[in-house]
C-alpha cells in the first residue's frame, strides 16, 4: 500500500514539473526556457490558476509532508542580491514547518559577492577571526572569508553566539559585506542559502557564491543552496555550486519559484542534516525532483 507522505511526494513532483515547464515523462516543453534571465522565471509565465492552485495545494500538503523532518536543527538563512523576498519568506516557513529553529536571516551584498572587493572582504576576514581554527589556514581568499562566516553563524550544536562570532558579524556588517536583515542571536546547524535567478551577467557572482558555500559547508551540517529554475542554467548560482569541487558536499535545488519547490528546498536540507546531500528539482537536477 502507498503511503501517506508518498502519496504526497509524488503529487508535489507532478506540481514541480507544471510549475517548471516540464510534462512528465517527455522533457522540457520549451527549451527557450534555460536562457531566461534576469527576474523571469518559470512559473512566472504560468497559467495564474495554474499558479494559485499549485501554491494552495503545497500550503495544505506541508504540513503533513514536512512535520518534524528537522525536529532538532536549526537554520540560518543566507540571501543574495535579487533573491526574491517571497521565496526566502516561504522558505523560512516551510523551514519553521519542519520543526526547525530559524536562527536568523543575513544577506550577502554586491560587495561582498564582487571579485573586485576580495581582498577587502578577505582582510575583514582574518582580522576579526583572528586566531580562529580554519580561517588563516582556508586555501583560498573565499575560502577564508566563507569560513570567517561560518564560524560566526553555523555551529555543530546551536547556541548563543560568543564573542567571536558577535565580533565577526559586527565587521562584517560595518564593512557592508553582509546586511543582518533577522540578526542571528544563536548559532545554527544548518545553512540554506536562497539565491537569485541567472542573470547574463551574473557568472562571476556565481562563482563567488559557490565558493563561499563550499567554505559554508564545512561547518555543522552543512549547506542548501536553493534557487528559482534558471538558477541552474549557464551563469546562475545553483550550476555554479553543482559544477564545482565541492558539489558532491553540497546540497541544490532549482525549484524556489513555485509553493512546491520551496517545500522541496526543506525536504532537502533534512537530506543534507542526515549526511545524505543531492540535487533536486528540475530536469537538470542529478538526483530527480523530489527527494526520497
Amino acid at each position: 500500500m502507498i503511503n501517506f507522505r508518498y502519496h504526497l511526494v509524488s503529487i508535489a513532483a507532478i506540481f514541480i514539473a507544471l510549475a517548471a515547464g516540464v510534462v512528465l515523462g517527455s522533457g522540457p516543453l520549451d527549451d527557450a526556457s534555460d536562457s531566461l534571465t534576469g527576474d523571469e522565471t518559470t512559473t512566472q509565465g504560468a497559467d495564474p490558476a495554474v499558479r494559485s492552485f499549485e501554491a494552495g495545494f503545497a500550503s495544505r500538503t506541508a504540513p503533513a509532508l514536512l512535520k518534524d523532518q528537522l525536529k532538532g536543527q536549526s537554520v540560518v538563512v543566507l540571501t543574495v542580491p535579487g533573491t526574491n523576498a517571497a521565496e526566502v519568506k516561504g522558505v523560512s516557513t516551510d523551514l519553521e514547518l519542519a520543526g526547525a529553529e530559524v536562527t536568523g536571516e543575513v544577506a550577502l551584498t554586491s560587495k561582498m559577492l564582487d571579485s573586485s572587493g576580495r581582498q577587502f572582504a578577505e582582510g575583514v576576514a582574518q582580522q576579526s577571526a583572528e586566531g580562529v581554527a580554519g580561517v588563516s589556514s582556508a586555501g583560498d581568499s573565499y575560502g577564508r572569508i566563507g569560513s570567517a562566516l561560518a564560524r560566526a553563524v553555523v555551529a555543530d550544536k546551536a547556541a548563543t553566539l560568543d564573542g567571536t562570532a558577535s565580533t565577526i558579524l559586527s565587521a562584517f556588517t560595518e564593512g557592508a559585506l553582509i546586511t543582518q536583515t533577522r540578526a542571528p542571536k544563536r548559532s545554527a546547524t544548518l545553512t540554506v542559502l536562497v539565491t537569485a535567478p541567472q542573470r547574463a551577467s551574473g557568472s562571476a557572482q556565481s562563482t563567488v557564491i559557490a565558493a563561499l558555500a563550499a567554505a559554508l559547508s564545512s561547518t555543522g551540517k552543512g549547506v542548501v543552496v536553493a534557487g528559482p529554475a534558471t538558477s541552474s542554467t549557464d551563469g546562475g548560482a545553483v550550476k555554479a555550486v553543482r559544477d564545482s569541487d565541492s558539489a558532491s558536499e553540497i546540497s541544490t535545488v532549482d525549484v524556489t519559484d513555485s509553493a512546491a519547490g520551496r517545500v522541496v528546498t526543506v525536504l532537502a536540507a533534512a537530506e543534507q542534516a542526515a549526511g545524505q546531500p543531492g540535487a533536486w528539482g528540475t530536469s537538470r537536477s542529478a538526483s530527480g525532483a523530489v527527494p526520497d
